[in-house]
């Protein structure tokens, strides 16, 4: 359960910086446009805070991600472990927030949310049962 819930993590890490990469370098491109649903003056009126946004989004992944570096390479368990879990149980966090605070954006939240909830889980299970 350990390796599933890392890998699990690890992949919500790489959704989010994704997300960086959408809402703070190319918020205004048509590829960030489309997947967010804006138009071009909607983007440039938001952009300053999508920019912010994508930050939150890196930092969260980058928790996670070095979460899973620890436990991977044999670091302590409790560091480790305490990386791994806020940054992915805040990914999740976020994206219930994001589902209970516009019904619109249900397919956005379980996109986001799914991975991190998961892994959390099943490497908290995978802990436990160690």
């Amino acid at each position: 359960m350990v390796i599933a819930g890392l890998v699990l993590i690890s992949a919500a890490a790489l959704l989010h910086v994704w997300i960086f990469v959408l809402e703070s370098l190319a918020w205004t491109s048509p590829r960030a446009r489309r997947t967010f649903g804006l138009s071009r003056e909607e983007a440039l009126a938001t952009q300053q805070m999508a920019f912010n946004q994508g930050f939150y989004n890196l930092f969260l992944a980058v928790a996670a991600a070095a979460g899973v570096v620890v436990l991977s390479t044999g670091g302590p368990v409790g560091v480790g472990a305490a990386l791994a879990l806020t940054g992915a149980g805040s990914m999740a966090g976020a994206a219930l927030v994001l589902a209970a605070s516009d019904r619109s954006k249900l397919r956005a939240a379980l996109a986001q949310g799914t991975a991190p909830l998961l892994g959390v889980v099943a490497l908290a299970v995978g802990l436990a049962t160690r």
